[in-house]
């Protein structure tokens, strides 16, 4: 088992999500996406908003797609928890220091 490095995609990332794309006849991510690599080499890659995985159909990467999608479904849920965090904290602060309950 290689070691796994799971990442949010970068500018600097292009060539490589191009290269990925064209060896799964797929179109690149657009927009947000994680990535999944091993010795520094992209083998797949999981938009965050809407679209397909890709993948090097050479390795063996449905495990490796599996584990991008739980890690996004667990940027999906903290991204919910801190915005109704956010929205109470904007109510507490919005309340004015004298009023009463």
């Amino acid at each position: 088992m290689q070691n796994i490095t799971v990442r949010t995609a970068t500018a600097a990332d292009l060539s490589s999500l191009n290269r990925l794309a064209a060896l799964d006849s797929a179109s690149p991510p657009r927009g947000p996406a994680l990535v999944a690599e091993a010795d520094s080499r992209m083998l797949a890659a999981l938009p965050l908003g809407s679209g397909r995985p890709i993948a090097d159909p050479f390795e063996p990467t449905a495990e490796i797609v599996a584990l991008l999608q739980l890690r996004a479904e667990q940027l999906r849920a903290e991204g919910g928890r801190r915005g109704r965090f956010e929205r109470l904290r904007s109510l507490v602060r919005a309340r004015p220091s004298h009023a009463r309950a």
